[in-house]
């Protein structure tokens, strides 16, 4: 499906807390060994990013990005921030917006076609320096999740469309 859309070489970049919210939509979850494996065989992979937040030594967090690593995922990660959003509530941060950004623009050269598996606006900007150079754009998550601006400035594929060849089996 994707592969109609790209062109030359692809960097795909996966914004981790926003395609969790997407999962959560979905109610199914994305199996990232069936994603950049969907990625090498429909288009010219070459390179996968992923960037996440941390808690700590979890165990099971930790062993999940050694896995992505070890799949071939470049992967970002910092220890998320207790922020006080009131007297008693508390909300657990862990943005690497920034990172995702940097590492785009320091690739520009490296790639024909971006793809970002986020939703959130902030990265509008970011698409439309992308596509100043020249370089084709696909915006990948799920209704409900992805922002207007993102829409008007990229190709938009919906996860759901791509439940099959990407969803996690237990």
């Amino acid at each position: 499906m994707i592969g109609q859309f790209v062109n030359g070489r692809v960097y795909v970049f996966v914004d981790a807390a926003n395609i969790l919210y997407s999962q959560q939509k979905l109610q199914w979850r994305v199996d990232y060994k069936k994603l950049k494996g969907y990625f090498e065989n429909e288009c010219d992979l070459k390179g996968i990013y992923f960037y996440t937040g941390r808690v700590g030594s979890n165990y099971k967090q930790n062993a999940f990005i050694e896995k992505l690593k070890e799949l071939g995922y470049v992967v970002k990660a910092k220890e998320v921030k207790r922020i006080q959003i009131s007297q008693n509530a508390y909300e657990w941060k862990g943005n690497l917006d920034v990172e995702l950004t940097i590492d785009v623009l320091a690739n520009l050269n490296n790639f024909d076609t971006f793809v970002l598996m986020s939703g959130d606006s902030d990265f509008a900007p970011l698409l439309e320096k992308v596509k100043e150079n020249h370089k084709r754009v696909i915006v990948m998550s799920t209704k409900g999740h992805i922002a207007k601006e993102l829409l008007d400035r990229a190709k938009y594929i919906n996860l759901k469309k791509l439940r099959d060849q990407i969803v996690y089996l237990k």
